[in-house]
């Protein structure tokens, strides 16, 4: 019997055995897009080169290194399986590049490889035929190198999901992964959840919200799968409106159940899947945020229904330091997102998308056939705009999903959809008449002009309670030295998370209880943060920013819009050069439009935005053209998207409660556990200020030189967070 794996116990897994397991799997997950028998054949091919001898020592204790992937990469290569021979390839390596025709036999890329088992230097594995039959496939990669791109990596990450869970099955036994209830059955815990808190809706304000909300319900069950957009206004219950659309919308295209086939019986039939909605990923741009939307979620539908999934997410051991079977099972679900809904980061989504790392690209096949909402889709990021919407279009046009949109300042995105979608036109879920009128108008703009940073302290200081928001950290340290001690906040990304939640919860507590609160922040309050003061300050920005900062001024519509003043002014320094475009943009406008919340306004401004940037710099790493002219770049298309461009070190800060995580760090221990609770506790900081800390004869964390702890405490300030340069003196430590 030729070997796959062996377990410490003594089980053993044949080739077959495995191989047909993940044929099994690979087919079920790439049953939404149509390509189950050509998944089926990569998971019968892929572990062919474990028939060799060499393997077989191997397994059984030789120490010796054995490439077993080339083998059924060069079978799938000469069957015309361009996609299958990539995904086979790379399935423990990553996604290779094409390469060119000559390329050496000892070059990683696809053509490198191809031409070693050509020249003969690969292990004889010939065993394999006696064993394995590979189906008949017509060959299905897409003519158009955008499709074949994704094509490929939709079936890439079928195959290696397929390949671990089969792995993990045999080697530790049935998990639990996945479950939660299915989309229907949330659907009605939802309306539960919803009649007894919303309805009978109680003023004019509630009223609408739940008319929006029904409306949206109903559109979800109208609308075929397709592109949407939800444009309601800041206070409007757009989360909870977009959830209730994702939700009758699976309802009403829900896959048909799958009946046991095959030699497996049902063993696999909870991962086997079939065209129609069966998921949700809710995709947030700033984990500031993603905390409070996912526990909304797991109100409404139940925590063990959804899946919040971005880097400062901890899963809470037991007494004994092992995963509480609950987070045990989020953890698992983490890999794969085989949750019913799923909340994470526009970076964590983006990024897997174009990644080449079997580990990040597993997700990827259960995005197919999912209901994808983008919240706050205005924040898309300007230099990867156009990789973004391609790859939201191609999984509307190939892979069965529906996608919205959803936001109060909605971005005039329609022709670069057209670009990548042809012939679809975004459908608005929210009707005008109901995101119109003066309920929503809750504020009154003015402009403020030129302002020096001492006239606007002690303007801040004349309000009781008031939000200041400034462009730059900076300027909020600035701002904050110019304030009266009593009731006076700071918040910016210069504070540990753990630290920041404090500060909010302290603010909304003063609010409500009508204390002193001056508040200074930069933009991280403005995306969706649940504060409500009378009266905002704006620093110029871009005019999508500067409404989202009047959403946090009389939110809950306590107070009249006159009485609730938004002041944009501009500030004491040039403001950042990345904001000159937003800011050129927005004066235009804003000196256009006498009503800068109307649609017309909004639309306007994000049409100038786009055509001031220009298509380069909306795809700045030449994404797209790198695919078209090169076919299949996928290591070097990895390598350069990055929705945070510029490298940033993490900087941890002990405290009564990080201080045992630190020791078991600097004991040795390393696990992404420890380091996403960590996260907790450390100030991601720019290479500058990172070098600052270093050249004041400090040591790194690790070798990567990637983390450190700081030693000096006076070097973080317990209201402004880690300061800004560092002086003589040792201040981070291994």
């Amino acid at each position: 019997m030729y070997l796959a794996h062996r377990a410490e116990d003594g089980r053993e897994q044949s080739v077959l055995n495995h191989s047909k397991a993940a044929a099994t799997l690979a087919a079920g997950f790439a049953a939404p897009f149509g390509a189950e028998k050509l998944a089926e054949l990569t998971g019968l091919l892929h572990d062919i080169g474990k028939y060799s001898g060499a393997f077989q020592r191997r397994i059984w204790g030789e120490n010796i290194q054995v490439d077993h992937s080339t083998a059924g990469a060069w079978e799938c290569f000469q069957l015309r399986q361009a996609a299958a021979a990539f995904c086979v390839a790379g399935h423990h390596s990553g996604l290779p590049e094409l390469g060119v025709r000559d390329d050496l036999p000892e070059l990683p890329s696809l053509y490198g490889r191809m031409n070693r088992a050509k020249q003969g230097q690969l292990e004889p594995y010939d065993a394999w035929q006696g064993e394995i039959t590979p189906p008949e496939v017509p060959s299905q990669t897409p003519a158009d190198p955008l499709d074949s791109f994704f094509f490929t990596r939709m079936l890439y990450s079928c195959l290696v999901d397929a390949d671990f869970l089969d792995t993990e099955w045999f080697m530790d036994g049935p998990v639990e992964r996945g479950g939660g209830l299915d989309l229907p059955a949330l659907e009605d815990r939802f309306w539960q959840y919803a009649r007894k808190r919303w309805f009978p809706p109680k003023g004019e304000l509630a009223q609408r919200r739940c008319a929006i909300l029904e409306h949206c319900a109903n559109q979800g069950e109208k609308r075929r799968p397709g592109l949407f957009t939800l444009t309601v206004p800041t206070g409007g219950g757009k989360t909870a409106a977009s959830l209730a659309f994702a939700l009758s919308h699976a309802r009403a295209h829900s896959p048909r159940p799958l009946e046991s086939s095959g030699p497996l019986g049902g063993r696999f039939l909870s991962h086997a899947r079939a065209r129609g909605l069966q998921r949700i990923v809710y995709v947030i741009p700033y984990t500031s945020i993603i905390e409070q939307t996912a526990a909304e979620f797991r109100r409404f539908l139940g925590a063990e229904n959804v899946l919040e999934h971005h880097s400062g997410v901890t899963f809470d051991a037991g007494e004994e330091g092992e995963l509480r079977p609950e987070d045990a099972r989020l953890c698992r679900a983490a890999e794969n997102w085989d949750m019913p809904v799923v909340v994470t980061t526009a970076v964590q989504f983006f990024e897997s998308l174009y990644a080449s790392r079997s580990s990040k690209c597993r997700k990827l096949h259960n995005l197919a056939g999912s209901v994808i909402i983008f919240d706050e889709a205005q924040m898309l990021p300007l230099p990867y705009l156009r990789p973004c919407v391609s790859a939201i279009a191609q999984l509307v046009k190939n892979f069965g999903a529906s996608a919205v949109l959803c936001t109060a300042t909605q971005p005039a995105l329609g022709p670069i959809f057209q670009e990548f979608l042809p012939g679809v036109e975004a459908v608005e879920l929210c009707p005008a008449e109901l995101a119109a009128g003066d309920i929503f108008r809750r504020v009154t703009f003015r402009h403020g002009g030129q302002w020096s940073w001492d006239r606007l302290g002690e303007t801040l200081n004349t309000h009781r309670q008031v939000l200041c928001v400034v462009n730059s950290r900076k300027a909020a340290q600035e701002v904050y030295d110019r304030l009266e001690d009593d009731g006076r906040f700071h918040l910016s990304t210069l504070m540990y998370p753990a630290h920041r939640r404090a500060v909010l919860e302290k603010i909304r507590e003063r609010l409500k209880e009508g204390l002193p609160c001056r508040v200074v922040s930069t933009s991280l309050i403005e995306a969706g943060v649940d504060v409500d003061f009378p009266t905002v300050f704006r620093e110029e920005a871009g005019l999508d920013s500067v409404i989202q900062a009047a959403g946090r001024c009389n939110r809950e519509g306590k107070r009249s819009a006159q009485d609730s003043v938004v002041t944009v002014f501009r500030g004491e320094d040039p403001p950042p050069a990345l904001f000159d475009t937003a800011i050129g943009a927005a004066r235009e406008v804003m000196g256009q439009f006498d009503d800068w919340l109307s649609p017309q306004a909004i639309e306007s401004y994000f049409e100038k935005l786009l055509d001031l940037s220009g298509q380069d710099a909306q795809d700045e790493k030449d994404i797209l053209a790198l695919i078209r002219q090169n076919g299949f770049p996928f290591r070097t298309v990895a390598e350069r998207f990055h929705l945070i461009d510029q490298p940033t070190r993490t900087v941890y800060i002990p405290t009564e409660e990080s201080q045992a995580l630190l020791d078991r760090l600097e004991r040795g221990e390393i696990s992404k556990k420890l380091f996403r609770e960590l996260g907790q506790y450390g100030v991601s900081v720019y290479e500058r200020h990172f070098q600052e800390l270093l050249n004041a004869g400090a040591r790194t964390l690790l070798d990567d030189r990637e983390s450190a702890v700081l030693t000096d405490l006076t070097l973080y300030d317990e209201a402004t967070g880690l300061v800004s340069t560092a002086p003589d003196g040792r201040a981070l430590m291994i």
